[in-house]
């Protein structure tokens, strides 16, 4: 039962309807040149047996003219072989058979003065016969009869088996392109039902399953790789939401936690100074919250969405150096220098407000990781580099770095290290930088600066 039902399944693919309607349009076109071929090919033989017979007439018509009966006579009797093709009967005005191989008039030639296509056999009596040949009367004078005609049952019989041949060669090749088409139908269907395991796998939960790849480049090759790296992105997103709602569980349990704290050590107070204390240290709480959430809500956006109405042309060096002249003061506040090196100013095309949060970003986070408060002989440098097709964002500075094994994990949202929870923050700076990166289509490497940290930020200049 189960082969009956892979056959009607493959019968039914798109693969075997188009090789289908492939091979009905073939049919067409082939029935069509090969009725032409045929009718040319019996027309062409036709004609030579016109013109053999036209020559032959002239030749016993001028024969006739020139002589008594009695060389006619010879002449149809010499021509009149057996054996041969040529067909003859000679008679008087009273019908009378004087020569040929004819035992008699055809009634068909009769009836037809122009001539014409008769039946005849030489054994039979009365010239019925089932062979086929074509005639014509000539007209010699002295009332005799004369018919001059062509065997052409071997012609017959030739384009009956050419036809024969044209029309067998094309139903074999109407059967194999059927079977190619079931053949093919049955190869998609297979590589079609492999897609649907692995779709169906994950619909079950497994958002690690992959769609295989055959390695041979065909355009399902290709679809199976589109599926599959939009699959890596699905799983990535979903991994990211789980570690959101594990961050946020754990990151701002704390904070408000504090928040309440001060809201109840607020009320235990007395008076109205320790009441507005209490207020604005719970005010100041609930912004940092609100920043937190703002900053969520921006990374969440940029990770689903695309370029907006927002995207321009703008030179990217001027934005960068106008952020960097904005953190020069905090960076000089607290001891550490802040060089900028831009030889080129190249354009790209973006959103203009994103990159600046970007850059805004990585300089921030150099000046808080890169040192200690005082931060002496701290140096930020940044950079940019002009690709042929990209720009080159580079903040580097030379402080305690980021171990290698950490690099990845810290671009992920809510991920603080150690060391660098002694300074405020929510954790989202990095993340934010590589949703505007991977938005613009491009990426964020970290490198080691030795020592220090090195963060290049690579955009396209076409988004």
């Amino acid at each position: 039962m189960a082969l009956p039902d892979r056959i009607s399944r493959a019968l039914s693919t798109t693969a075997f309807r188009v090789a289908a309607i492939t091979v009905a349009v073939y049919l067409v076109f082939s029935g069509t040149v090969i009725g032409l071929l045929l009718w040319q090919s019996n027309r062409v033989l036709t004609e030579q047996v016109l013109v053999t017979l036209g020559a032959e007439a002239d030749l016993l018509k001028a024969e006739a003219q020139s002589g008594d009966r009695d060389a006619i006579v010879r002449a149809v009797a010499t021509r009149s072989r057996a054996g041969g093709p040529g067909l003859y009967f000679l008679a008087d005005r009273t019908g009378r058979k004087l020569a040929g191989n004819l035992s008699r008039l055809p009634p068909e030639i009769a009836a037809h003065p122009t001539g014409g296509v008769f039946r005849y056999s030489a054994d039979a009596e009365d010239g019925s016969g089932d062979r086929l040949a074509v005639a014509i009367p000539v007209d010699i004078g002295a009332g005799a009869q004369l018919i001059v005609g062509r065997d052409v049952d071997e012609q017959r019989r030739f384009a009956g088996e050419m036809g024969t041949m044209y029309f067998l060669a094309l139903g074999i090749l109407t059967l194999g392109g059927l079977l190619a088409g079931f053949a093919a139908s049955r190869i998609a269907l297979k590589r079609v039902e492999t897609i649907n395991t692995a779709a169906r796998s994950i619909m079950a939960g497994d958002m690690s399953r992959r769609i295989a790849v055959s390695g041979t480049g065909d355009e399902y090759d290709g679809l199976a790789t589109n599926l599959n790296a939009m699959l890596e992105r699905i799983e990535a997103l979903m991994n990211g939401l789980r570690e959101v709602s594990d961050n946020i569980a754990h990151d701002l349990k704390t904070p408000l936690t504090r928040l309440r704290n001060s809201a109840e050590a607020a009320l235990r107070e007395r008076g109205e100074d320790a009441y507005r204390d209490g207020l604005e240290h719970t005010i100041e709480k609930a912004d940092e919250l609100i920043k937190t959430f703002n900053s969520l809500l921006l990374v969440a956006k940029l990770e689903a969405g695309a370029l907006d109405e927002n995207a321009e042309r703008f030179a990217v060096g001027h934005v960068v150096s106008d952020v960097a002249e904005l953190y020069e003061p905090v960076a000089e506040e607290r001891g550490m220098g802040l060089g900028v090196a831009i030889a080129a100013d190249p354009e790209i095309h973006g959103n203009r407000q994103l990159v600046v949060q970007a850059v805004a970003n990585l300089i921030e986070n150099a000046i808080k990781y890169s040192g200690g408060p005082a931060g002496g002989g701290t140096q930020i440098d940044i950079g940019l580099n002009d690709l042929p097709d990209a720009v080159e964002i580079c903040v580097a500075d030379n402080g305690p770095g980021i171990a290698p094994e950490d690099r990845e994990r810290v671009l992920k949202r809510f991920v603080r290290l150690e060391k660098s929870r002694t300074e405020p923050g929510t954790g989202l700076g990095l993340s934010l930088v590589q949703a505007v990166a991977r938005l613009h289509g491009g990426s964020v490497r970290l490198e080691d600066n030795q020592p220090g940290l090195r963060v290049v930020l690579t955009l396209p200049k076409r988004a």
